[in-house]
C-alpha cells in the first residue's frame, strides 16, 4: 500500500505542489527519503521517528520508503516534516488515508512531537486554495495562512493534536486571520525645518511612485525627509497587502500572523552585497528590492554602494520584477518599489562651502557623483538639491503642511490614478504608464508640448527622459486636480529633471 500526503516546494513566491508518497514493504528495516531532498529534508526521518516514539508509536521492522514527487524538483526546508509524518501515519492506517490526501501540510516537528512554525504559510495557503484542498500547518502559522480566505486552514500545536483531529476524537476549529496592523508613524514632515522644495518633491514622488535623488551636504535633512515618506503614502490595498505579505512570509518577516497595511520601508546599509539587495544566496531568497515591493527602498550614501550593485537596479526599476538566476534556480520576484536615494555632493560632503571643502574641488564632486552611471541616473525622475539649514533656523516655527495634510492630497491623486488605470492591469500609478497609454493620459496642451520640445532639444533629453518628464507632469496635474497636463505642470517637472545629473539625461 502507498499512502499519499501533499505539501509544497517554493520557487520564489510560487508554491509548487509536491506529492509525498510513503510505502511500507518487506525487507531489512530502513527509513529512506528520496526525491532530491536537501540536508534538512533528509534529516526529517530522525525528527519523525523521535516524534512518533514520544507518542508511543513504534515503526514496524520493515522497509519504509518516502518519495517526494516530482523527483527532479529540489526539496528544501524543514516544512516537509509534517507531510512525511502524515503519509507515514496513513500508511500505518493510524489516520484515514483519504482525509490526508485532501490536505496540503507543512510544518517542522520537534523531537517531542510539537509543531514548529515555518516560513511560507501564506503562499502555501494560496496553492492549497488553487488545488481545492485544506491547509494543515503549525498553530503559529495559522493566523497568517488564514488570510487567503479561499481555503480552510487547520492549525495544530502538535502531532498528537493532528492525529486526534483526523480520527475525529478532538476536531480542531479552523484558524482565523491575524490582526491588520498599521504603523502609527509619529514622524511628521513638519519636524523638518525649511526644505520646502524637497518636501514638494517628496509629495510628488509619493503620489506617482517616482524615483527621487536628494543631494546635499551632511546634516541637511536628507535622511529625515526619507524617513517621513511612509507617513504620506496611502495604505496598501488588499491586493497589494497580499502580494507584499507573500514575499515577507517567505522571509519570515510576518509577526504573529498579522498582515500590515503600511507600505514597506527598507533601508539597507551601503555595504550590503548584491545578493542582499537583488536576491540570491542559499535558496535564491528575495532581496531588499523585493522586500520593498509596493513600498520604499531608501539607499542612503548612494554613491558608496558598489558599482555592480547599483547597476543591477537598472532593469528592476524598468520592469518591476527581478529574475534571480543561479546554477540550480531561476526565480522571479516582483519589485515595484519607490527608490529614494540620498548622496553627499562629494567625498568630503562640502563641495559648495569654500571654507570647508577639500583641496580637490570641483574634481572630487565630479568623480564622486560619477559613480552613478548615466543610464541609472536617467531612470531617476526627480533630482533635487537639499541645501544646508543654518542652526539659527532650527528655532523658527515649523513651516509647511503636516504629514496628514500631505497624505490627503497624495491619497486623492492616487485615487485619480486608480480610476484612470482601472482597465489596465499592468499600470497602477503614473510611473507605470508607457507608450500609447502615456501619450493618451499625459499628453500636455500645446504650450506645454512646445516647452518640453524646446527643453528636450536644448538639453538633449533621451527618449526615456522625455517620457519620464511627462509622467511627473501628469502626477503634478493630478495633485492640482487638473484633468489636462498644462505648461506649469511641465515646467515644474522639467525643473526636477535638470537639477542634478550629467547633460543629456
Amino acid at each position: 500500500m502507498v499512502a499519499r500526503a501533499y505539501t509544497v516546494a517554493f520557487e520564489g513566491v510560487e508554491a509548487r505542489m509536491v506529492e509525498v508518497q510513503c510505502a511500507i514493504s518487506a525487507g531489512l528495516p530502513a527509513f529512506t527519503i528520496v526525491g532530491l531532498p536537501d540536508k534538512a529534508v533528509s534529516e526529517a526521518r530522525e525528527r519523525v521517528r523521535a516524534a512518533l516514539t514520544a507518542m508511543s508509536i513504534a515503526l514496524p521492522s520493515k522497509r519504509i520508503t518516502v518519495n517526494l514527487s516530482p523527483a527532479d524538483l529540489p526539496k528544501e526546508g524543514s516544512h516537509f516534516d509534517l507531510p512525511i509524518a502524515l503519509a507515514l501515519l496513513a500508511a500505518l492506517e493510524i489516520i484515514p488515508a483519504d482525509t490526508v490526501e485532501s490536505t496540503v501540510a507543512l510544518g517542522e516537528l520537534s523531537l517531542d512531537g510539537r509543531l514548529i512554525a515555518v516560513i511560507g504559510a501564506l503562499p502555501a495557503a494560496m496553492a492549497a486554495a488553487e488545488e481545492g484542498r485544506t491547509l494543515l500547518c503549525p498553530r503559529a502559522c495559522g493566523a497568517e495562512a488564514a488570510w487567503v480566505g479561499a481555503t480552510q486552514v487547520i492549525a495544530a500545536a502538535s502531532l498528537s493534536e493532528v492525529i486526534r483531529h483526523y480520527t475525529g476524537q478532538a476536531p480542531l476549529a479552523p484558524a482565523q486571520p491575524g490582526e491588520v496592523t498599521t504603523d502609527p508613524g509619529g514622524r511628521d514632515l513638519r519636524d523638518v525645518k525649511g526644505q520646502e522644495r524637497a518636501k514638494r518633491a517628496l509629495e510628488i514622488a509619493a503620489a506617482g511612485r517616482h524615483h527621487l535623488l536628494m543631494t546635499g551636504p551632511p546634516g541637511s535633512g536628507k535622511s529625515m525627509l526619507a524617513a517621513r515618506l511612509p507617513g504620506i503614502l496611502p495604505p496598501l490595498s488588499a491586493q497589494e497587502a497580499l502580494e507584499t505579505s507573500m514575499i515577507h512570509s517567505l522571509s519570515g518577516l510576518l509577526d504573529d500572523g498579522g498582515i500590515s497595511r503600511t507600505r514597506p520601508f527598507r533601508e539597507p546599509h551601503h555595504t550590503a552585497s548584491m545578493a542582499a539587495i537583488v536576491g540570491g544566496g542559499r535558496g535564491a531568497k528575495p532581496g531588499e528590492i523585493s522586500l520593498a515591493h509596493n513600498g520604499v527602498l531608501f539607499l542612503d550614501e548612494f554613491p558608496e554602494f558598489p558599482r555592480a550593485v547599483l547597476e543591477t537596479l537598472r532593469q528592476p526599476i524598468e520592469t518591476g520584477e527581478v529574475v534571480v538566476a543561479r546554477a540550480n534556480a531561476h526565480i522571479r520576484y516582483p519589485c515595484r518599489f519607490l527608490l529614494v536615494a540620498a548622496a553627499n555632493p562629494c567625498k568630503c560632503g562640502y563641495l559648495s562651502d569654500p571654507a570647508r571643502a577639500c583641496a580637490r574641488v570641483p574634481h572630487c564632486g565630479e568623480e564622486y557623483m560619477g559613480r552613478i552611471s548615466g543610464p541609472l541616473m536617467d531612470r531617476i525622475d526627480l533630482r533635487i538639491e537639499v541645501p544646508p539649514v543654518a542652526f539659527t533656523d532650527l528655532d523658527l516655527p515649523a513651516s509647511g503642511d503636516d504629514s496628514a495634510t500631505v497624505a490627503t492630497r497624495v491619497a486623492r491623486a492616487r485615487a485619480t490614478q486608480d480610476a484612470r488605470f482601472a482597465a489596465v492591469p499592468a499600470a497602477r500609478v503614473n510611473a507605470d504608464a508607457e507608450g500609447a497609454l502615456l501619450e493618451q493620459v499625459a499628453s500636455p496642451d500645446a504650450e506645454g508640448r512646445a516647452l518640453l520640445t524646446r527643453v528636450a532639444e536644448r538639453f538633449g533629453l533621451t527618449a526615456r527622459g522625455y517620457h519620464r518628464v511627462l509622467r511627473v507632469a501628469r502626477t503634478i496635474a493630478d495633485l492640482a486636480g487638473e484633468a489636462t497636463v498644462q505648461s506649469p505642470h511641465v515646467a515644474e517637472a522639467i525643473s526636477y529633471r535638470l537639477t542634478i545629473g550629467p547633460k543629456g539625461t
